[in-house]
């Protein structure tokens, strides 16, 4: 089981967030500027509009007037949300420090691994110095 940093992890998202972001951003301008009365002329406007649509602000100021526009516009919203609430978990977890069971399981673990290797080196001495003893034992009650 790994345990991934959560600043990684918070890049990652990110990173992934905002591939998606401009991989979309192609089709929904495509789709836009296709139609007369869209307002989404460009690809930054594009991905403006996904940018705002993924964090749930949505200004307004660009918004998708074609059928093809609106799905694209609501997956990302929807992927938006899921990845940004996770972030917003990631930064929750790390600054008010709930526990991270994982990493505490592991060290009881690795603790238990530890104790058990001591307490088998402790039983070979004790046998060793039974072994010694009880010689000593016997010869005592046979005089």
């Amino acid at each position: 089981m790994k345990n991934y940093n959560s600043f990684y992890l918070l890049l990652i998202t990110i990173a992934v967030l905002y591939g998606i972001i401009a991989i979309l951003s192609i089709p929904l301008y495509q789709f836009e500027a296709a139609t007369s009365d869209g307002n989404i002329k460009s690809y930054k406007d594009a991905f403006w509009t996904l940018q705002m649509s993924a964090s749930t602000i949505g200004f307004g100021d660009f918004y998708p007037t074609t059928l093809e526009g609106r799905v694209i516009v609501a997956a990302m919203f929807y992927i938006g949300v899921g990845m940004v609430g996770f972030v917003g978990a990631q930064f929750v977890n790390k600054f008010v420090g709930f526990s991270d069971t994982n990493v505490k399981n592991r060290e009881l673990r690795k603790q238990n691994a530890e104790i058990l290797e001591m307490n088998k080196k402790l039983e070979k001495k004790i046998d060793l110095l039974v072994d010694k003893i009880e010689p000593m034992v016997n010869n005592a009650n046979k005089d």
